[in-house]
């Protein structure tokens, strides 16, 4: 099935089309614009109003253009955490589940069923990856680095490919399980089904999509869930590989013009907002539709040639936003949309790499602010729980 351009769109656009902010910015600050030239959320086609969520508080209001930004270098940072005592118990079971919704959803998975498994002294079966259409399925192989994952895991949770054959013929007990699972509900409400039937199936309710830090007292599964999720789950070395040509591209493509690579995220459904037109219907200035942004990406050289056939036309989007996701975390700046998983585990990929330059759109232009300012809060704040992990 042949990929929808508008999920191209929200896998690639950060990756190409917006090299050219990096262009913009020279000797390590925005050129201020013009009011006549301004290109502001507005023309980007974000909304013009401020994000409201359960708790938004790591959004912060920022103009991307027009704010001073230092060039970043990488913070030297250390691991708070050490790797987990080894389990030499016998398994007391198993714990299954699937990878859902795109990557920044499966590295929340991942981590919250590695912390049970844990903690339940229970076997993990490495999950399957389900598409959004009904029975679109992959194997956890053909996009991750399976061994990576089960050598981190190494000591601390026993991970098998698939179900003993006894086993799979049982029904599993089905449980539903919020993210950033706590001991509590584990202790509550996971361990005493568990103990009735060893054969769990999880199913990870995305209730929040916040993460910052929460108080917690048992450092063994503080460090199991640093692990997990910080050094657990990595794209397929092929699918890696792709990722890092095309970053180094992008920096090559900045340092001939002394500027930095800004990865900006732009999501599908904003770019279908009515503010990308004018009270006229003609476009605004720097509203870019689908169809452009896949015509682009055909003449652009960013990703190796061998590799756009894969990417483009093989209508997985998980794909896509999983490089997405690896471009963004690696930028020299990134620019969030919206809150959410996304925004949030780009901050804390970065953020454990000592890569801090995250700044957050808003609606309000000032030529004169400082974007120390108005930095992202998971940043200025220290609130986001990468700093429980990395010091």
């Amino acid at each position: 099935m042949a990929v929808d351009p508008r999920q191209v769109v929200a896998g690639f656009l950060t990756l190409s089309m917006f090299v050219m902010l990096g262009n913009m910015i020279k000797h390590d600050h925005f050129t201020p614009v013009g009011a006549g030239d301004e290109l502001g959320l507005e023309a980007a086609g974000v909304e013009s109003n401020e994000i409201k969520v359960a708790d938004n508080t790591e959004m912060t209001k920022v103009n991307t253009l027009g704010v001073d930004l230092p060039m970043e270098t990488a913070e030297e940072i250390r691991p708070c955490w050490s790797k987990p005592r080894p389990n030499v118990q016998e398994s007391k079971g198993f714990v299954t589940f699937s990878l859902t919704m795109g990557p920044e959803y499966h590295i929340s998975q991942i981590t919250d069923a590695v912390v049970i498994a844990r903690y339940l002294g229970a076997t993990l079966v490495l999950p399957e990856i389900r598409g959004n259409e009904l029975g679109k399925k992959r194997k956890f192989e053909e996009m991750y680095d399976v061994d990576k994952f089960i050598t981190s895991l190494d000591g601390v949770a026993k991970v098998i490919h698939s179900l003993p054959h006894g086993v799979s013929a049982k029904k599993p007990a089905v449980v539903r399980v919020p993210n950033r699972v706590t001991e509590e509900f584990i202790r509550g409400t996971i361990e005493p089904i568990f103990q009735r039937n060893n054969y769990l199936r999880l199913a990870i309710i995305f209730s929040s999509v916040s993460l910052k830090q929460k108080e917690t007292s048992n450092k063994d599964l503080d460090s199991t869930a640093c692990l997990a999720m910080f050094s657990g789950l990595e794209l397929k070395p092929e699918f890696s590989t792709v990722a890092k040509q095309m970053l180094h591209r992008l920096k090559e493509i900045s340092k001939k013009s002394d500027g930095m690579v800004i990865a900006v995220d732009m999501q599908t459904d904003l770019l279908e907002k009515k503010i990308c037109k004018t009270s006229g219907g003609a476009r605004r200035k720097g509203c870019y539709y689908p169809q452009e942004v896949v015509n682009f990406l055909k003449k652009d050289d960013i990703m190796p040639a061998a590799n756009k056939g894969e990417f483009l036309k093989s209508g997985d989007s998980y794909l896509a936003r999983a490089l997405d996701l690896r471009i963004c975390s690696e930028s020299d700046v990134f620019v969030p949309a919206i809150p959410g998983l996304f925004y949030g585990h780009v901050a804390g990929k970065r953020i454990a790499s000592g890569l801090t330059n995250i700044i957050v759109p808003a609606p309000v232009y000032s030529s004169s602010a400082l974007a120390s300012e108005f930095v992202s809060t998971y940043v200025s704040k220290k609130s986001h729980l990468a700093y429980s992990c990395y010091c």
